[in-house]
């Protein structure tokens, strides 16, 4: 995500200007909308012996690419909340902390407009984290994901462009996940992606931003799943209702943002994204910076043990307020598919 036009153009081009090697989105695995790319054992260790810390350090913050949008009776949102609502709620494992010290408990800041460190620890400490990247090319990326709970309780929700290159619809690779990163550290270890989920219709609309969001299914390790090394996921609604108080987290690449090296929150109201037609997006007035995208959006947010609902993941923005798409019914079907892999 960025702030300035500029700064997506910038960053956008350089990520996509290349494919992405011989891995190729495969056949719907249950529906027409639904795009799977699967890694095998030897690619996902490959992946894993390819992130060291000069290459985690040397990785750009994505941001998003340009925001194409197809006419508004194409992207209404009532295309997309035909199905049924979906409601999963959070878990905690009942041996995992999720709750800041005393010495830690910073208040949460009622002033929404600009990002600020999250010091409060919580299972969004455990459950956030950054996802890297390589494109074709060899340019080395980094997003923000979050855990989302799901049956095999190894998914984790994130932006469409941090998957997939919108104008060809080749995927990235050496795509791993490190929950709680922060200034380096990998405090539960990295995770590879098994699997990548993304909507056909992101691709064949050349990035609408409607539809920028993603899964990813991840390797356990150890016999164990994700959510159970962290101690949890946060939840996740699908076709549930908008204008509600939300809280945004990521790892921002602004100096402000402490270069991608911390996770940051922003709070507020929902709003409509009114400035790009056709827009079924909801946002906040606050803006955080390339590397942020793909980060949560959470509703019925707990802040003193860091728990809430996932309603969305930060796609694009302006020099005021930040994105994510509703995760309606094509959504839906994404985080089905990516709970069964």
């Amino acid at each position: 995500m960025s702030r300035t036009a500029l700064l997506v153009s910038a960053l956008s081009l350089a990520a996509l200007g290349a494919t992405v090697g011989p891995a190729q989105a495969g056949p719907a695995p249950a529906d027409s909308e639904t795009r799977a790319t699967a890694f095998s054992d030897r690619e996902q260790d490959t992946a894993l012996e390819f992130w060291t810390e000069a290459r985690l350090n040397a990785a750009k913050e994505m941001a998003a690419p340009a925001a194409a949008l197809e006419p508004p009776a194409a992207t209404s949102s009532l295309t997309d909340d035909a199905g049924p609502g979906l409601s999963v709620p959070p878990v905690v494992f009942p041996d995992a902390r999720t709750t800041a010290s005393a010495a830690d408990e910073t208040p949460v800041s009622t002033l929404a407009s600009k990002p600020k460190a999250w010091k409060r620890g919580g299972l969004i400490s455990r459950t956030a984290g950054k996802v890297f990247f390589e494109n074709a090319a060899g340019d080395l990326f980094a997003c923000s994901a979050t855990v989302a709970n799901s049956r095999n309780k190894s998914v984790v929700l994130t932006a469409g462009h941090c998957v997939v290159d919108a104008r060809t619809g080749e995927v990235f690779r050496k795509w791993i996940f490190i929950p709680g990163y922060h200034k380096g550290e990998r405090p539960h270890g990295t995770f590879t992606a098994k699997k990548l989920f993304h909507l056909k219709s992101y691709v064949s609309s050349q990035g609408n931003a409607n539809w920028d969001v993603a899964f990813a299914t991840l390797r356990a390790r150890d016999g164990r799943p994700l959510a159970k090394i962290v101690g949890g996921a946060q939840g996740i609604k699908f076709n549930g209702p908008n204008g509600r108080y939300v809280h945004s987290f990521g790892y921002g690449g602004s100096r402000a943002e402490g270069n991608g090296e911390r996770l940051n929150h922003c709070q507020g109201k929902e709003h409509r994204d009114l400035g790009r037609p056709g827009s079924t997006m909801w946002g906040i007035d606050c803006v955080q910076t390339g590397g942020s995208s793909g980060g949560a959006f959470l509703a019925e947010f707990k802040a003193d043990k860091g728990v809430g609902v996932l309603v969305g993941n930060i796609a694009v923005g302006t020099d005021v307020s930040e994105y994510h798409p509703r995760l309606g019914d094509r959504a839906r079907k994404l985080y089905k598919a990516a709970s069964r892999a």
